[in-house]
């Protein structure tokens, strides 16, 4: 067939890019190796729309053991000759047209990244967004989606430890599903995505390979339509028992010492792993494609190239130890063929039956490569005048809280997201020791260490959407906030940027100003950028998802008996709030669900008193003068206390200080602020210790029996609000299932 720009854009090649790879190959490619480019230079794939940006954000810290995107994963020293390896991406699209196989896929996906280095995962999080919970769409998105997720990772055998849910009206067509993994491995046995060795043998293992998942980069680099239905076969199929055998056969091949440099075929499949593997040892290869085994007969060679399906491997192998590797494939029940060699030309060669089908140069198809890169433009959005416009005396104040919390308590922001962590084993492989009493991030034994990890994704991507650069911070700081909270120090962040079309020029400014806050909070905090994903096209045609840059963070306990959890104690503990509040109501779930103002600004946010808060607050766990520490988030103060109080059913007895209005001090968001109980016996060790930091404090009141009491109005039992909180998202999920 002839190919030309026409049929170039088919394939989501634009005609420029189309007169690129004409100069590059100095030849017009044939369809073959015009699919070939299409995967890799794929939004998806190639990052061309923002690569520039990201190499602004901190990518280098004292305690990372690869640079930032040289590897599928980030990697950090935690001691004892150990490393932690983590990542999150999304799967966005693909959830969105088939949500149980969207997500499934996605969690197996982001575990292969963790045990291709040579790591044994040991936790999964997520980071997920719908629409509203009320409408049956949402309803089917989320169930399907939680089924995935819970029926891979539980067949898998890792643990889901922790994670966030949102509703809003934005996602309603293209929810997010962003999946966190995290590994351990010990120092010097990682492996490499490398190829290196001319003559070194490239074999295939794991799943036989089909149809499913062809041009699964470019769908997830284009917008949700009403014909995105149609590109179904671009979403996997996954077989969480494959891939758990994998991993041991993975895990068990590396010890062989057979092997040179592995990857997972993800997104774009084998062209992928070939490309990058031979670009990044500067090296190339020969690959016969009839060698791939496959499910599905009569597979062309562009199929084969761009075939998304789960569970397989790319692994160079030293030459002379074949033997070894095929033994340990077959001991697992596993395909593993050798299909080509290494070579030292630069070139990847694909035959097929012996036709040589494809010649392309591995440096020209990937990032940092010959992958185009792009700078977009950029322009201030016009609904930032409706958000400026905003101010909290438009808003008459509470005249009591009770009628506004018990509204609160029920919004699916906000309420137990029971519903949803039933369906997940949190607890296979017995390193969870957060579940029964939790902390403000998930806690996970870094075994055969006597260290612990902590764990949490966060963004609040309403604030994001108010403004992108504070917003962005304000992730950042709140990730830090929760590590800090559970006893650890932070280590490092991962990342998946969800955001709208990039050659829009307002969703660019949103994408440029939430780096820039991004780099400058991870500056603060020490938490350099391992690596992670941008996830562009997050838009339908009713517009744009809020800018939703999502912080996976990973943090350090040096003994685990010195985690915090975020529950009260005892009856009669004194309760104290560190942090200044605010009249701020801005962005929060009051203001937007209960009262309706869509266009408001970010709430009060200063990086500096972010940073002393998270000190002091390390400080006290490390002296052991607090007995719990909860942030106030979504929901404000109210929420805060209320969820300190569930775990072993305790009431309060607070009061509000003065100069406030009810609404801001109650359900207000300002951030930097921490809700700690504090034993009689250690309060004035505790006071001492306070005033010398020199951070704002009120005393709010004591631990009671089980009735909430604040600013003198009764509220009841906790018991009560308990019942409200743990089932207002079932009860509105049984009204359809």
């Amino acid at each position: 067939m002839e190919i030309t720009a026409a049929t170039a854009a088919k394939l989501r090649i634009t005609e420029e890019e189309f007169e690129l790879i004409i100069k590059k190959l100095g030849r017009t490619p044939n369809f073959t190796e015009l699919c070939a480019f299409s995967g890799m230079w794929s939004e998806h794939c190639s990052y061309k729309n923002s690569i520039k940006w990201l190499k602004t954000l901190p990518r280098d810290g004292e305690k990372m053991l690869v640079k930032a995107g040289d590897e599928n994963a980030g990697l950090m020293n935690i001691g004892d000759g150990y490393g932690v390896v983590f990542k999150i991406e999304s799967h966005n699209h693909p959830s969105a047209i088939e949500p149980f196989q969207g997500a499934a896929t996605g969690v197996g996906g982001i575990n292969r990244d963790i045990f291709t280095m040579g790591a044994r995962p040991i936790a999964s999080l997520n980071s997920l967004r719908f629409g509203k919970l009320e409408e049956a769409k949402t309803q089917h998105l989320l169930a399907g989606v939680v089924h995935g997720i819970g029926h891979y990772g539980n067949c898998f055998g890792v643990p889901t430890v922790g994670g966030e849910i949102y509703f809003e009206n934005c996602y309603h067509t293209n929810p997010l599903v962003n999946a966190m993994s995290v590994g351990i491995v010990k120092n010097g046995e990682t492996v490499s995505a490398t190829a290196t060795g001319k003559g070194n043998p490239v074999f295939f293992v794991g799943s036989a390979t089909g149809k499913d998942g062809i041009g699964g980069a470019s769908f997830a680099s284009a917008e949700i339509t009403e014909d995105s239905a149609e590109e179904l076969p671009a979403v996997q199929v996954g077989d969480p028992f494959q891939e758990k055998k994998l991993l041991e056969a993975c895990l068990e091949v590396i010890q062989t010492g057979a092997v040179v440099g592995m990857q997972d075929m993800g997104a774009a499949g084998i062209i992928c792993s070939t490309a990058e593997m031979s670009a990044k040892g500067k090296c190339g290869m020969r690959i016969d494609l009839d060698k791939v085994p496959t499910r599905q007969a009569h597979m062309k060679a562009w199929e084969l190239l761009l075939s998304e399906s789960q569970e397989r491997m790319l692994m160079v192998v030293q030459k002379g130890k074949e033997q070894a590797v095929i033994d340990v494939f077959e001991k697992w029940d596993l395909p593993c063929s050798p299909i080509g060699e290494v070579t030292d030309d630069g070139m990847l060669q694909f035959f097929m039956n012996g036709v040589h089908e494809a010649e392309l140069p591995a440096d020209e198809l990937v990032l940092g490569g010959g992958a185009p890169q792009y700078n977009r433009d950029v322009k201030k959005p016009q609904y930032l005048q409706k958000i400026n416009a905003f101010s909290i005396q438009q808003i008459t104040d509470l005249q009591t809280l009770k009628v506004a919390a018990e509204k609160i308590i029920l919004i699916p922001n906000i309420a137990s997201k029971k519903w949803v962590y039933e369906q997940y084993d949190s607890m296979v492989g017995a390193g969870t020791v957060s579940t029964n009493y939790p902390s403000d991030a998930a806690i996970v034994l870094a075994r055969p260490t006597g260290k612990a990890l902590a764990l949490t994704t966060d963004c609040n991507s309403r604030y994001v959407f108010a403004d992108p650069y504070k917003g962005a911070m304000i992730a950042v700081a709140e990730a830090a906030r929760n590590i800090v909270c559970s006893g650890a120090e932070p280590l490092g962040v991962t990342n998946c940027l969800n955001f709208g079309n990039p050659y829009d020029p307002e969703v660019y400014w949103q994408f440029t100003e939430a780096i820039k806050g991004m780099g400058n909070a991870c500056r603060k905090f020490n938490t350099p950028v391992t690596g992670g994903n941008v996830s562009f096209y997050n838009q339908s045609p009713d517009g744009p998802v809020y800018p939703t840059p999502t912080i996976g963070m990973v943090g350090l306990l040096d003994d685990v008996d010195h985690k915090m959890t975020l529950d009260f104690k005892n009856d009669g503990d004194f309760i104290y709030l560190i942090g200044a509040s605010q009249n701020d109501i801005n962005s929060s779930e009051y203001l937007h669900k209960i009262l309706g103002v869509e266009f408001s600004p970010c709430p009060y946010f200063d990086l500096q008193e972010e940073f002393e808060l998270q000190q002091t607050i390390a400080g006290f766990i490390q002296n052991k003068l607090i007995q719990s520490a909860h942030d106030v988030s979504e929901g404000g103060l109210f929420i805060t206390l209320m969820e300190s109080c569930f775990n072993r059913s305790l009431g309060c007895n607070v009061t509000m200080q003065d100069g406030f209005r009810k609404d801001a001090y109650w359900f207000g968001e300002a951030q930097s602020r921490v809700v700690v109980s504090v034993s009689p016996a250690l309060e004035n060790n505790f006071l001492a210790a306070m005033n010398k930091s020199g951070v704002a404090f009120y005393k709010l009141g004591h631990v009671t029996g089980e009735n909430i009491m604040m600013a003198g109005e009764s509220l009841g039992t906790i018991s009560e609000w308990k019942i409200k909180y743990d089932n207002a998202i079932g009860n509105t999920m049984k009204k359809v299932f």
